[in-house]
């Protein structure tokens, strides 16, 4: 039997606000356990929650980026569950009247083709705290610095198929809240968790299978190994004469298996009530129009650009458009050597393997892209080739200056004088001439290969110096002369 799967995501984005949705406390990452959790976050008797107008703010810029609807009146309700780390007994989330409502956000696949995946909505809450297991003697430590951080969960449609897809999804959601600015992204600092609810059904089948969703994954790749270990447990789990249940499954990375926590809850056994202490929240035209106003260039936006103006292929064009950080990276090289196509080949190729190799992000790229920029001018202009210009590329990122300066201390000056080339290849040729008669007297077929060996000889001779271009030109002239 043939199956296919069906994917909807949760994604909770930690809003980058300086402080609490519903207190002062700060936010900050990496704080000492503790020391940022205010009476309200504590849930004492007595306190009072303060909406932050700049969570209200972040959402309804996600909201206008995905072009969804913005609910002019939305209401703050209490998600009840006992848990440790919540001190308060329940959540102050959205259920009924979330602020974002339906909208869309188109994905590019490996194969470059683009898909629409629908979003269902995306409500404001309160995180709650975290627990901690270790060193503890067997209980668990309660750290709340986090207990009331404002979050953005943002719930897709059921619109995803593989475990590409939704990495791709995924992708698509990191890079848009980090090109508005309103969430760092950090997955391993847990500024950005995934619940994969996933399921599967026999091909053709209108109606869907019985879910099960995977809390908290919290990397691009272990979401991808996560959804594909879940979907062939479910097919085995059928095709063995078996049921899904509905349930709450983790991820195990060290054994790559998902594992059961929990059965499944619904809506209901949360007992949601509109929360007392919370005025509903109205949001004005005016206001969204200057959140409208204050919009970045998006994404799919810039990607747009970058083919029309730069005349970029699609695949590259998302690629460095991928991150803001890439794509101003990018844009500055470009604006230095004024070749938008040697600049991505060089920002893709060389840059990026260097930043992978040290596990750097853009931002600490050891070249800055000014001064790759500066080398580039120099592959235009002949001052160095292509292959010198890997080794000038090296030298800047071990720090020792700019392209100029690099050229001029090793001597990297690309040979372009006619008469210099002619006299080496001459050499070459007096050394080689058996291969010189050999080339002569063959067919083309073979020409074409041995005059490879001539190149490789000529530019061993040059230390690699002379103009490649030229160097071609002038010893097909005297080979066939």
């Amino acid at each position: 039997m043939q199956w296919e799967t069906v994917i909807g995501l949760e994604i909770h984005a930690q809003l980058s606000t300086q402080s609490k949705i519903f207190s002062g406390s700060a936010t900050t990452f990496g704080a000492e356990p503790n020391t940022q959790a205010s009476l309200v976050d504590l849930g004492m008797p007595g306190t009072l929650p303060v909406l932050n107008a700049e969570a209200v703010r972040m959402a309804c810029k996600f909201g206008l980026a995905i072009d969804a609807e913005i609910a002019p009146k939305n209401v703050f309700a209490r998600k009840n569950y006992f848990y440790p780390d919540l001190p308060k007994g329940y959540q102050t989330s959205q259920m009924d009247h979330p602020i974002v409502g339906k909208g869309h956000l188109d994905i590019t696949l490996e194969d470059g083709s683009t898909r629409r995946i629908g979003i269902t909505r995306a409500h404001l809450e309160e995180d709650a705290g975290k627990s901690l297991h270790e060193d503890f003697h067997g209980m668990s430590g309660i750290d709340l610095n986090r207990a009331g951080t404002p979050l953005l969960e943002i719930v897709s449609e059921p619109d995803i198929r593989s475990a590409k897809e939704a990495v791709a999804y995924v992708k698509a959601i990191h890079a848009l809240v980090r090109y508005l600015g309103i969430c760092d992204g950090n997955m391993a600092e847990g500024s950005l968790r995934c619940d994969c609810n996933v399921s599967v059904r026999p091909k053709g089948q209108a109606e869907f299978g019985t879910r099960a969703e995977i809390k908290n994954v919290n990397s691009f790749r272990f979401i991808e190994k996560a959804i594909n270990h879940e979907v062939q447990r479910q097919i085995e789990l059928i095709e063995d004469g078996g049921k899904v249940v509905q349930e709450t499954r983790l991820y195990d990375p060290n054994k790559d298996e998902t594992r059961s926590m929990r059965s499944k809850e619904e809506a209901n056994d949360y007992r949601y009530f509109p929360c007392p202490d919370l005025l509903p929240v109205v949001i004005e035209q005016s206001f969204l129009d200057e959140v409208r106003a204050s919009l970045p260039e998006l994404p799919g936006q810039k990607r747009e650009r970058f083919e029309r103006e730069f005349g970029l292929s699609t695949y590259d064009a998302s690629v460095l458009s991928a991150s803001r950080e890439m794509a101003d990276y990018f844009e500055q090289v470009n604006a230095t050597c004024g070749d938008a196509k040697l600049a991505a080949n060089w920002v893709m190729g060389e840059l990026s393997s260097l930043l992978n190799k040290e596990g750097l992000d853009i931002e600490q790229s050891p070249v800055s892209a000014e001064h790759l920029g500066g080398m580039i001018l120099r592959i235009k202009d002949d001052t160095i080739s292509g292959k010198i210009a890997k080794m000038v590329f090296e030298a800047m990122a071990a720090g020792e200056g700019s392209a100029d300066e690099i050229i001029e201390k090793k001597g990297l000056k690309q040979v372009t004088d006619s008469g210099a080339i002619e006299a080496m290849l001459d050499e070459v040729l007096a050394a080689n001439a058996e291969q010189v008669e050999q080339y002569r007297a063959s067919d083309e077929a073979k020409r074409g290969k041995m005059f490879g060996f001539f190149v490789g000889q000529a530019m061993k001779a040059s230390k690699g110096k002379a103009n490649p271009g030229q160097v071609n030109q002038l010893l097909k002239k005297k080979l066939e002369g």
